[in-house]
């Protein structure tokens, strides 16, 4: 009997509200990412589904790639997702740093 771990959920709350288990989740030869793949991916991180090493070894994802779109979805929601979004998001970052610290550019 092991003490002290917990019990996996096999279903969590998707991110449009719908229950998903491991069987919905994208299949793990995905080359295209669409937002609801990557909000179905997120959500079973965040609800303990899949563990953060996981979701990047199953989806081939690099810890920073998966960390971007948790923080995207935390910082704009799913439409922040959107690839046309996130380099828009990244332009106007970038301008401000380069407002904020011009000694460094």
């Amino acid at each position: 009997m092991e003490v002290g771990r917990q019990k996996r959920p096999e279903i969590v709350i998707g991110p449009f509200g719908e229950s998903l288990s491991l069987r919905d989740l994208p299949k793990n030869n995905m080359t295209r990412w669409v937002i609801r793949r990557k909000a179905e991916v997120v959500a079973a991180v965040n609800g303990g589904l899949l563990s953060l090493e996981e979701a990047c070894s199953r989806y081939d994802l690099s810890l920073e790639e998966f960390l971007s779109w948790q923080e995207t979805i935390y910082k704009s929601g799913l439409p922040g997702l959107r690839i046309s979004y996130l380099s828009q998001y990244r332009t106007e970052h970038r301008a401000r740093q380069d407002k904020l610290d011009p000694a460094e550019s």
